[in-house]
């Protein structure tokens, strides 16, 4: 997921790099790897790509004096080894927007593949990319980046508050159902309204 984000970013021309915990061991990814810190303190926006379980929020936490007035885009879902949901009452990014009150976290981009998330005309269609998260402006920013990877205005659906990503990350299952269905992980589902009435 950060290889492909990073990928269109960098597309989009923006200026994008990596953290890692040993950047030295991830040169050949292609961008700049830097520490979590350095990576944390470069962005206006910083993307979370880490596996959404207990480990990814304390990662976090460690991160919180870069990350605070930040805008952090999440995609991680938490999945247990049987791919159980690992927050069945909650979510990450809930979790996460509680853990760093000065961060406004904003939940996207969970509910496909990482081929998909900044290549929608890999489809043969239009669909839907949800946004939650409690800050109004913060999702204004990143629905321009997604807009940069692709994605109309009237593709981006928003959810509402941080307590509705739950409702994203839940998604994971349904997803893992279709792609076992169709026999492949690219595809993207749409919200498809009511006509108006006459």
């Amino acid at each position: 997921m950060a290889k492909a984000v990073a990928a269109g970013g960098v597309a989009a021309g923006h200026d994008v790099v990596l953290g890692s915990r040993e950047p030295d061991s991830r040169k050949g990814l292609g961008f700049r790897v830097v520490t979590l810190a350095e990576a944390a303190a470069h962005g206006d926006i910083v993307v979370n790509a880490t596996p959404g379980d207990d480990a990814s929020l304390d990662l976090l936490r460690a991160l919180r004096p870069q990350l605070a007035g930040k805008v952090l885009l999440d995609i991680a879902v938490g999945l247990t080894g049987t791919l159980d949901l690992a927050h069945p009452n909650s979510s990450i990014a809930e979790q996460i927007q509680r853990a760093l009150p000065e961060t406004k976290v904003v939940k996207t981009l969970c509910t496909m593949d990482s081929t998909v998330m900044t290549s929608p005309e890999v489809l043969t269609g239009p669909s839907t990319v949800f946004l939650s998260g409690d800050d109004a402006g913060a999702k204004e920013r990143v629905g321009a980046l997604l807009g940069d990877f692709g994605w109309p205005a009237e593709s981006r659906l928003d959810l509402g508050g941080i307590g509705t990503a739950r409702g994203q990350e839940h998604m994971a299952l349904l997803f893992i159902a279709m792609a076992n269905s169709l026999g492949s992980h690219t595809f993207n589902v749409k919200v498809v309204p009511a006509r108006a009435a006459a």
